[in-house]
């Protein structure tokens, strides 16, 4: 396989997963939060489908999003279909229950003075929101590693609603599945040792970020 394209592929790996995880932390998050400090009827049945789609196997997902997006579907006029928008949309769906799932423990395990301390000090609701994504921010960036780690290694999703087209939505776990079929061991080799390089560096970054974060609150006398 030619370099240059095993850096496009590379490359829409990145763009399609990257995207889907911080699309997922930008409307998990909120969700997460908003579980965590509203009491509202069916509370209990929405966590729990939070809980039940970490698990969603990605091929049923590719199926969901396949139905919507095909010509004679809801979203058919959208035309998205075996494009990477499609691919972006599917990963997106995968990742959320992730951030919201994680997110919602993270929350869940403020120490409750810090935030009765917070609101005897005058906090603000905003403010007060503030300090608990403060005191869970490591639980946060936990939340992006599993997102990011979850989608960027699927590959059943992309390939239903991508297609796996050469040049246009082939992925590093597309290409490894192609490159398989055609016997081309040596090249299903080379691209998953990529895939495997490439999550280690974005997930050793996340954890470093983390690990930093952690030290910081426990201080240079912890023991």
């Amino acid at each position: 396989m030619p370099l240059r394209e095993v850096l496009e592929i590379t490359w829409l790996s990145l763009v399609v997963s990257g995207s889907a995880a911080a699309l997922a932390m930008i409307a998990g998050l909120p969700s997460a939060v908003l579980l965590y400090l509203k009491q509202f009827p069916g509370k209990r049945v929405i966590v729990a489908l939070v809980n039940t789609g970490m698990g969603l196997p990605p091929v049923v997902v590719g199926l969901f999003v396949a139905i919507l997006l095909w010509r004679t579907g809801p979203l058919g006029f959208l035309q998205m279909m075996y494009t990477p928008a499609a691919m972006v949309m599917a990963q997106f769906v995968i990742a959320l229950p992730l951030v919201i799932g994680l997110s919602l423990a993270a929350l869940e395990q403020v120490d409750p003075e810090v935030l009765l301390q917070a609101r005897a000090l005058g906090a603000s609701n905003r403010q007060m929101i503030v300090v608990l994504l403060k005191e869970s921010r490591m639980g946060q960036l936990a939340a992006i590693i599993a997102a990011f780690g979850g989608v960027i290694s699927e590959v059943g999703a992309v390939m239903m609603v991508g297609g796996n087209l050469k040049g246009y939505t082939r992925v590093l776990t597309t290409a490894v599945v192609q490159e398989t079929r055609m016997g081309n061991f040596r090249s299903a080799l080379y691209l998953g040792l990529i895939l495997l390089s490439l999550s280690f560096a974005v997930n050793w970054f996340l954890t470093s970020l983390q690990q930093k974060g952690v030290s910081r609150w426990k201080g240079p006398h912890w023991k």
